[in-house]
């Protein structure tokens, strides 16, 4: 039976990658099907890709999206039962007794999204929702995001987390540029041996994945639905990604910087902000100052600060946001990005 529900969800998974996975750019997109040919093969992080073989399954994978892109995402059907691909509590409620845990929803662009792993422990870190952590994954798709909030439940996934910060040490080993995630590199002892180093920095940071989801969750309670309509009515635009990336800031100075603050992580600290780019960087870019004062001064007291001045501007920022969705939400992408472009900190 589970052999079946994996090779259901995994198909789920090809189907949406069929029609969204062109979206990326073309750097991004080669290096996520670099990593998912290792993860679907079973290769270490230090085994070398076979060239011809990726190159092959490369094509061959790309023929067989082109063959399903037009399929309907197909029922997860255990003991029997037929249940909606999205309607996540009553899988994992069939799926409880199996060790595993599966999550459906929709991400940035409205792409559609499931995975499928073994259940590591289930939480409860704050009244209202619950966390599951996950370890192995069974089935996922081409994007795979450390964590995820699903209403009130939210998803880490430890093996995605680990695949992530092995993307991240990839990348900055083109030009081993002296930055913030050479910093965050630099506590562990990638060079000796890196699996073992990449286990330990993803158990050091599942703690800020942790709480930037409780940050996410807690927000959520602030905005309300409104926020969600709003995001689905942007989805495809600029404005959606800098309304999320507004929101992702509320979180983290809410919940996950301080933690890092208050625990005088260092290294979570290099690699938070070695890992702040995109639409994020260009928002808050006292985040990155505030950073290189500590490093010349070793006070940590400006960060502190800038962490309180954020929470309350990204939270107030956040309800502006949904007041305007409200006041109009025909045409609100330009005025939700014009008042993102005039909030910077």
């Amino acid at each position: 039976m589970i052999e079946e529900v994996v090779s259901r969800v995994q198909r789920n998974c090809d189907i949406s990658d069929a029609t969204h996975g062109g979206h990326f750019t073309m750097c991004t997109y080669l290096m996520k099907m670099r990593e998912y040919f290792r993860w679907e093969k079973g290769l270490a992080f230090t085994d070398r890709l076979p060239a011809d073989e990726l190159g092959e399954w490369l094509a061959t994978r790309e023929d067989y999206w082109e063959s399903i892109e037009r399929e309907e995402f197909a029922p997860i059907e255990i003991d029997g039962h037929a249940i909606d691909p999205f309607d996540s509590e009553r899988v994992n409620e069939a799926l409880r007794d199996h060790g595993l845990v599966y999550s459906a929803g929709l991400e940035n662009c409205a792409r559609p999204h499931f995975y499928l792993a073994e259940l590591e422990r289930e939480e409860q870190p704050v009244d209202g929702f619950s966390m599951r952590i996950s370890g192995r994954e069974l089935a996922r798709g081409l994007n795979s995001p450390p964590a995820m909030l699903r209403e009130e439940t939210i998803f880490i996934r430890r093996e995605a987390l680990r695949r992530l910060l092995w993307e991240r040490l990839e990348t900055w080993r083109w030009n081993s540029p002296d930055n913030a995630m050479g910093r965050a590199f630099a506590c562990y002892d990638i060079d000796s041996d890196v699996e073992a180093a990449l286990y330990e920095m993803a158990d050091s940071e599942l703690l800020s994945v942790r709480e930037h989801e409780i940050g996410e969750f807690l927000v959520g309670q602030e905005v309300g639905n409104t926020w969600n309509e709003m995001l689905l009515s942007l989805a495809g635009t600029p404005a959606e990604l800098e309304a999320r990336a507004v929101r992702d800031l509320a979180a983290d100075c809410l919940r996950t910087l301080p933690a890092i603050l208050s625990g005088e992580r260092e290294k979570s600290l290099h690699f938070y902000v070695g890992n702040l780019g995109g639409m994020r960087k260009a928002i808050f870019p006292s985040m990155e100052e505030r950073y290189r004062d500590w490093l010349r001064t070793d006070r940590i007291d400006g960060l502190q600060d800038l962490v309180e001045e954020g929470r309350e501007h990204w939270l107030a920022l956040t309800r502006k946001l949904c007041d305007l969705y409200s006041e109009g939400p025909a045409g609100a992408s330009g005025r939700v990005s014009d008042l993102v472009k005039s909030s910077h900190l």
